[in-house]
């Protein structure tokens, strides 16, 4: 197993070729301008000591110094020892309300946002924890499996939006059967649900499913976002406001965050309530239980630990270059003798 390091070197590479063109362009040129001068009977009188394959050995040898110089550049690592990674940590789902009331700015920039930094700034905390996202309104979808790249998370994390469901309203039932299914290590002790939402749910919760989500061993900790006072939700136009949204008979829609219902979540799910307007607060409430939680070991890698190689190749390519310089255009004795090219 090997790795390159840095393979953008290998564009060097192009230097080989062109040498070698600029080589047979000059042995055309000699070899067109000498016989202008004499016949290559005569020109062989005049340097006897000329050796061909002198010079095809010197271009071989400083194409292949060079070649060794730009891999000694890309550093090549290769695999040397396999080492077993144990990786701990809990199984952490987050289930995010994009619901349009969510983009209602009572609380800045808007509740919406202001879930997503949550999550954001969890993430920034977590060691080796897994994670996944699920985005829900009218019904729930799996925005990410439970996985952890936290990187993807994030990317996930920020193109979730309104716009990707079908079905407006909020429907936090579905949001916690979708939940269910993430966790695929019955021996994870610690399983977690954190739901952020503004707790606007016309359907109201099914009691009997967060108490089998509790009853699973998934600890379900409630967010709100929002002001219970309120506020309009804007529909924009290329980031402007252009209206706020009205109902049928034409009166702006107030939307006010309602923390009852995530109360009673959290509560018969074995967790906690959490109000989510000041971000650091809640980020360090989520980090402290988190830290507090049992670890479990839920993954184990084997990897190569690789080592640099460069020094190898540096040294070969050196090595081709002293050679080049020392070797000379003229024939040598043995050279001479085994007669390749039939230079005699």
């Amino acid at each position: 197993m090997y790795q390159l390091e840095e393979p953008k070197y290998f564009i060097a590479l192009i230097v080989i070729p062109i040498l070698i063109v600029t080589f047979l362009g000059m042995y055309w040129w000699k070899k067109r301008t000498q016989k202008k001068f004499a016949d290559s009977f005569l020109i062989k009188k005049l340097s006897p000591e000329k050796s061909t394959f002198k010079s095809i050995l010197k271009i071989v040898v400083l194409s292949l110094g060079l070649a060794f110089l730009v891999i000694a550049l890309v550093n090549p690592k290769m695999g040397t020892k396999l080492e077993t990674i144990k990786r701990q940590g809990v199984d952490i789902v987050f289930a995010l309300d994009i619901s349009k009331s969510m983009l209602a700015e009572d609380i800045a920039p808007s509740r919406l946002q202001k879930a997503k930094q949550i999550i954001d700034k969890v993430i920034d905390k977590l060691g080796s924890d897994r994670i996944g996202i699920i985005a829900y309104a009218g019904n729930a979808y799996p925005l990410l499996p439970i996985t952890t790249d936290h990187g993807a998370a994030k990317i996930f994390l920020q193109n979730a939006d309104p716009n990707l469901v079908s079905s407006q309203g909020t429907s936090i039932n579905d949001a916690l059967q979708l939940a269910e299914t993430y966790y695929n290590n019955d021996e994870q002790t610690n399983k977690f649900l954190i739901l952020i939402s503004d707790g606007e749910d016309h359907q109201g919760v099914d009691n009997s499913i967060v108490a089998k989500a509790a009853k699973d061993g998934i600890k379900i900790y409630t967010i709100s976002v929002g002001t219970e006072k309120g506020g309009p939700i804007p529909l924009k136009h290329n980031g402007r406001v252009v209206e706020y949204k009205r109902d049928r008979e034409g009166n702006v829609v107030n939307t006010k965050m309602d923390p009852k219902m995530l109360m009673q979540i959290a509560e018969e799910g074995n967790g906690e309530y959490l109000n989510g307007n000041s971000t650091k607060n809640t980020v360090d409430a989520i980090q402290d239980i988190l830290v507090k939680a049992d670890k479990n070991e839920f993954e184990s890698k084997q990897f190569s630990d690789y080592k640099s190689q460069f020094q190898w190749f540096l040294g070969i390519g050196l090595i081709l270059l002293i050679i080049d310089l020392l070797l000379f255009e003229k024939k040598t004795k043995w050279i001479q003798k085994l007669n390749l090219f039939n230079e005699k």
